[in-house]
């Protein structure tokens, strides 16, 4: 009798083993859910960066490729199909904080530095244009640059979508280019800008980030307006006659650990 109990029980364990041991098979080699897929224009940062870099230069990764924007644009060339985008991204911010302006003279770039001024050429009809970098893209294969809408009926290739051109970056300030330069960007050497820190809803908290600013010698102000009947309280640094000197300004704010800055029309 006590060899049939001694019996029973070895079996029981046996089968509780055997049950609890094909649980934790099914637990642990259930596959993970996938991870959800980024928009067509999202910038995700996949490694940490110390908070000198802005955080337009800082690693991202978009439909599981990583790109790793290049610190100097100096003696930049390539060449590569172009192509280019209007609505329904007109209106809406770029990857620099810059509101996309289709019928502005524009592009983006995948890792050129934002701001970069670019000559572009269509090597199908020789037609050449300046443009100036803001946004990141095209992630699409086989492409190197994406043009505004204004710049690529410039080169007249809106009916074709695509062209192979040559991209070579340039200093706006040669003696040489600077009036094709300022003829193509007349609102980023003449106009009204400032350097936008931050937007609260909370005016406490407006007024810290001034007075953090204003502690270390900044020009502030806050710009308060009414968004869909909420309040917005803009905190911004400076009033500059160029967009070149914001944009300078933006570049010392982020490297002294100032995320999301961007240059902007003052009026604005």
């Amino acid at each position: 009798m006590d060899n049939l109990i001694r019996a029973r029980t070895v079996l029981r364990v046996s089968v509780f083993l055997f049950l609890a041991a094909g649980l934790w098979a099914c637990q642990a080699y259930k596959p993970a859910a996938p991870p959800p897929h980024p928009g067509p224009d999202a910038t995700v940062p996949t490694t940490p960066a110390p908070p000198d870099i802005p955080p337009t230069q800082r690693p991202y990764e978009v439909f599981g490729q990583r790109y790793h924007p290049i610190d100097c644009a100096d003696g930049f060339y390539e060449t590569g199909m172009a192509s280019w985008y209007g609505h329904p991204f007109h209106g809406r911010p770029t990857s620099s904080g810059e509101t996309y302006d289709m019928h502005a003279m524009t592009a983006a770039h995948r890792v050129l530095p934002m701001g970069t001024f670019l000559l572009v050429r269509n090597l199908e009809n020789g037609r050449e244009i300046i443009v100036r970098i803001n946004d990141r893209g095209p992630f699409a294969r086989n492409r190197i640059l994406d043009l505004s809408y204004r710049s690529a009926k410039e080169i007249d290739m809106i009916r074709d979508g695509t062209a192979k051109v040559e991209i070579r970056s340039i200093d706006p300030n040669t003696p040489d280019i600077a009036k094709r330069v300022e003829a193509a960007h007349p609102d980023y050497f003449t106009g009204d800008f400032t350097v936008q820190v931050g937007a609260y809803s909370d005016k406490s908290r407006a007024e810290a980030v001034a007075d953090n600013l204003r502690n270390a010698g900044k020009d502030v102000y806050i710009s308060s307006t009414s968004v869909n009947g909420q309040s917005v309280h803009r905190v911004r640094v400076g009033r500059f006659a160029s967009m070149a000197d914001a944009e300078r300004l933006k570049i010392h704010l982020a490297q002294n650990g100032y995320e999301n800055v961007f240059a902007v029309s003052a009026g604005k």
